[in-house]
């Protein structure tokens, strides 16, 4: 593991705000007429300012980054949202330039960057696998050695012949992840996409990854759950605005991530505009007691539209990514303003910090289509309750429950 297969000098990435410039003119589009009618910019992410009336102005999504990944290496890339880990991968995977630096890559990469990446929508899964297989290079011959078993991984045989754009997001990436690491690549990138699939596809995943190292294969992971990052990669790099903040032991790292001072959540989405937590005397609170009745409030404003047949979903993570609980709620009729509230009666966590991710989706009354999703909505604060001494965490696990012993 001793040969570097990718290097970094000084690698630097400018982006100029208020033009147009999306990646693709349907999204150019878009945004000029939104820009016309006098509304937000339809691309600005949650926590994100809108910047559409900021031309001229520059920001530095990359500055001076520099690093060398060793063959067989599996390196973790972590950062708050914003960071410009996406950045980085994009141009490792030269779907984008940089502003300027230098990228030296040996050998052939496969890219998941976002759901269905070099997926063509029309096409059938496997009309998409032999498109893949030929982006990266590959002989048909190669595609087709691998090919049953690209579909016995992806378990959508049953649709592989069905174009991919009635895929649900689910089927998308279990496919695309399929055929990023199972075809011949000597470096495999993967984003945070693997949160679209379920538990216990995430876990055959990172198995697959593993194995992927083990091959003497390259591995770059962009995850916010730690846990698999922990789990996965020896090494890892922490960016914050652009630059190294960190590169050292995957350990060290997680533990001054999770707790530098300076993680501010700041919401400002198209709908979601503010959480809060509130303790049993209904105060808004940093800190909750074990067994205390809490209540989650979303606070939404949506002008004059009501939201229909609105799905809801809280999801409370440990402090190294790892779900909880899922509180959810569906075909909810919201009001235009105002709080949407999730009672806990008796909290049951044990001391520590935990995150809370929302998600909401539905339509409008006047029939727009819309989905939010925030990650790091807010933090959860555990502390001990005198009242329940089995909340403590001398034992292992996040959860107390109450109980009594007899003989």
């Amino acid at each position: 593991m001793g040969n570097v297969v990718i290097s970094v000098e000084n690698l630097s990435k400018r982006y100029d705000l208020g033009v147009i410039g999306t990646g693709t003119i349907s999204r150019d589009l878009n945004r000029w007429w939104a820009r016309l009618r006098g509304q937000p910019d339809p691309y600005t992410k949650i926590g994100q300012i809108d910047h559409g009336n900021r031309q001229g102005e520059s920001i530095w999504a990359l500055k001076d980054v520099s690093f060398e990944v060793k063959q067989g290496e599996v390196l973790g890339i972590i950062g708050r949202n914003g960071a410009g880990k996406s950045t980085l991968l994009k141009i490792l995977s030269q779907v984008t330039a940089p502003t300027g630096g230098l990228v030296k890559v040996k050998g052939r990469i496969g890219s998941l960057l976002e759901v269905g990446t070099g997926f063509h929508p029309e096409l059938t899964g496997r009309e998409n696998v032999y498109l893949n297989g030929a982006i990266l290079g590959m002989t048909r011959a190669e595609v087709d050695r691998k090919f049953d078993e690209i579909v016995d991984f992806s378990g959508v045989e049953k649709f592989i012949d069905t174009p991919v754009k009635r895929y649900s997001s689910g089927m998308y990436v279990r496919l695309a992840f399929a055929v990023a690491a199972h075809l011949t690549t000597d470096i495999l990138i993967v984003d945070e996409v693997l949160a679209v699939g379920d538990a216990e596809f995430q876990e055959k995943c990172l198995g697959k990854m593993g194995n992927v190292a083990n091959e003497g294969r390259t591995v770059l992971f962009v995850s916010h759950n730690m846990g698999s990052i922990r789990n996965l990669c020896k090494r890892s790099i922490q960016l914050a605005k652009g630059e190294i903040l960190r590169d050292g032991n995957t350990i060290d790292i997680v533990e001054n991530y999770l707790f530098d001072s300076d993680h501010e959540i700041s919401l400002n989405g198209k709908y979601i505009k503010a959480f809060e937590i509130l303790n049993s005397l209904d105060q808004e609170s940093k800190y909750i007691l074990s067994g205390e009745c809490t209540t989650l409030n979303i606070l939404i404003d949506t002008g004059e539209d009501y939201l229909l047949n609105t799905n809801i979903r809280m999801g409370i993570y440990s402090r190294y990514g790892d779900r909880i609980a899922t509180l959810e709620e569906t075909y909810m009729k919201l009001k235009p303003q105002g709080p949407i509230k999730c009672q806990i009666d008796s909290l049951p966590l044990t001391p520590g910090l935990y995150f809370i991710n929302i998600a909401i989706n539905g339509y409008t009354n006047n029939g727009d289509v819309y989905h939010e999703r925030v990650i790091h909505a807010g933090e959860l604060n555990v502390l001990a309750n005198p009242k329940y001494p089995y909340s403590n965490k001398q034992s292992p696990g996040n959860t107390f429950i109450k109980y009594r012993w007899s003989s």
